[in-house]
């Protein structure tokens, strides 16, 4: 019989009754897989796991508590031979040959009339792996599969809700592997992907052939119009029966005009649901080895836009009042304004020896630090030609990050949250 290779077939097992001979750690693995198929399991055995006791309390399985007898298999659609004994398990397997009942014997295999696979769940899919009695390879298998099933690599579209609407989807950073399971899977489910310059590229190209790209950064005319054109794009997608990413870097709702996207959804009636990612004013500078809180040093962190510069009659930031803060200050979309930022911290009363980091290009290939300090900080942008996108870090975090630049600021003690 080793000649010819397995049959594959999915049991519905529901309802229907089950037996497991055996109450050891092999029956304790296998019986909650039946379980969960709904099954009619009845353990047969002298003893069980405390574990198999428990679901015989909660009502789950029936535990006749004594040796095998055939008649066990009467009226059996499947059963387990788990016994430590093979005197016992070769007696269950001859008793389900004579009944029909397909058989799993836990060890040996080849005098079984069935094998258990491998298996895996997600989503609605079960995927079940066999390979020739070779159960490490089988798991393995089954754990690179089920794997890329989360993570959207292999995408399964007609068994995931694709009911049309948007869903903003931040993807972190940059760096592909950094986007969140939840946003590659929408990712990859989607009729239509609309993406913008700053959203991890590299994932666009695992999209379906059948997806429709919509490149944002290519729209024309200024910001505000390119906005307007962005929500009309969602909206016209989502009303026409498709299911829409809106796909951006970072998180969606920090400085990313998400929420513009989510009420022009809910004004035109158009379901939205929102995947948060993993935001670039901090998990840039952690990649970078800079923590943007650390105990001693900073009790908090500010994130603000520097898009416009001290003094602008648009801007809504405190500048002076910011200046006071004694925590870490990180900048977005500043470098343009970074030398005025910068002058207006000291004017306020920052020390001008407070040390910034300008992370360019953070979690991709040419990612690098500059090292500075707020009196320094315009001459090293532009003795370093730093361009835009950088995230720029402001305090003594940076010098416990960089200690061999600004050790005499390096206070502080190690610890984590609530250490």
């Amino acid at each position: 019989m080793d000649d010819f290779p397995t049959y594959p077939s999915g049991l519905r097992l529901a309802g229907r009754r089950v037996v497991v001979v055996g109450g050891g750690h092999v029956a304790q693995r296998r019986v909650p897989q039946l379980i969960a198929a709904g099954a009619d399991v009845h353990v047969v055995a002298p003893e069980a796991t405390p574990a198999i006791e428990g679901l015989v309390g909660s009502g789950e399985l029936t535990w006749h508590e004594r040796e095998f007898d055939d008649a066990d298999l009467d009226d059996t659609w499947y059963c387990i031979a788990a016994t430590n004994l093979p005197t016992v398990n070769e007696r269950v397997s001859r008793a389900a040959e004579a009944r029909r009942v397909f058989c799993v014997r836990a060890d040996d295999a080849t005098r079984a009339t069935a094998w258990t696979p491998a298996t895996g769940r997600h989503d609605g899919v079960t995927v079940a792996v066999l390979s020739n009695r070779e159960p490490q390879r089988s798991a393995s298998i089954r754990d690179a599969v089920v794997e890329q099933l989360r993570e959207g690599v292999l995408a399964t579209r007609r068994g995931r809700d694709r009911a049309p609407g948007v869903v903003l989807v931040g993807g972190g950073p940059g760096e592909p592997e950094l986007i969140t399971v939840a946003g590659r899977k929408a990712l990859m489910d989607a009729d239509v992907v609309v993406a913008d310059r700053l959203a991890p590229r590299e994932l666009l190209g695992d999209l379906p052939a059948d997806v429709e790209l919509v490149d944002v950064a290519k729209l024309p005319r200024g910001r505000s119009a390119q906005q307007e054109e962005i929500n009309r794009v969602i909206v016209d997608r989502a009303l026409a029966g498709k299911r829409v990413v809106r796909f951006k870097g970072g998180d969606n709702f920090v400085f990313g005009r998400g929420y513009e996207e989510v009420l022009a959804c809910r004004e035109a009636g158009v379901p939205v649901t929102v995947i948060p990612g993993l935001t670039s004013p901090v998990s840039v500078p952690a990649v970078a080895g800079i923590p943007v809180t650390h105990r001693g040093v900073a009790h908090e962190f500010t994130v603000i836009s520097g898009h416009l510069p001290p003094g602008h009659p648009e801007s809504l930031t405190e500048w002076a009042a910011v200046a006071q803060l004694r925590g870490t200050l990180v900048l977005m979309m500043a470098v343009q304004n970074a030398p005025a930022i910068a002058d207006a911290l000291v004017a306020g009363g920052r020390d001008a020896g407070t040390p910034v980091g300008v992370v360019c290009d953070g979690t991709m290939p040419g990612e690098r630090t500059v090292l500075s300090t707020l009196g320094t900080l315009a001459a090293d942008l532009e003795a370093e030609r730093v361009k835009p996108p950088a995230i720029i870090v402001v305090g003594d975090v940076v010098a416990v990050a960089h200690p061999e630049r600004f050790g005499d600021r390096a206070g502080g003690s190690s610890g984590g949250d609530g250490a």
